[in-house]
């Protein structure tokens, strides 16, 4: 975890996405399921976008193309994917951040200088992030849930 008063480690403390995804996504299994659920939905998202292989939630997110990736499957009009570059992590991450707070109102749980002071990033500010991602979007009534 980042040491520099970044937002994510106070976040697994008490941020109310530590006690849970979404009420819809409580499956028998626990906590592990949800994450697996999570994990297949940010691959099923970003499937075909160039410089994006989700396997976990660690350096799959790396470049910050993954971030991108998956808040432009939801708003395809705010910036243009295709002029990216994986390199160019300080302004993926900040665009991603930017756009997924002004889209989708996702609180901003991740800060870019903390992504970019880490070779791999945290799993569990990655995890954390996106499920806050999630659940705004849902919030939105842009994922459609199954209702039990």
């Amino acid at each position: 975890a980042s040491r520099g008063g970044g937002r994510c480690p106070i976040v697994q403390v008490g941020y109310r996405a530590a006690t849970g995804l979404a009420p819809h996504l409580k499956r028998t299994g626990g906590a592990s399921s949800v994450k697996a659920m999570l994990l297949e939905w940010c691959r099923a998202r970003t499937r075909g976008y160039q410089h994006v292989d989700i396997q976990n939630f660690s350096g799959s997110w790396g470049s910050g193309l993954a971030f991108c990736a998956l808040i432009h499957s939801f708003f395809p009009d705010a910036f243009d994917y295709g002029s990216l570059e994986p390199h160019d992590r300080r302004h993926n991450f900040a665009l991603a951040f930017a756009t997924a707070e002004e889209r989708a109102d996702c609180a901003p749980l991740l800060e870019v200088e903390d992504m970019l002071r880490l070779t791999v990033p945290d799993a569990k500010c990655i995890y954390t992030y996106v499920q806050e991602l999630y659940r705004s979007l849902v919030a939105k009534g842009l994922v459609k849930t199954k209702k039990r």
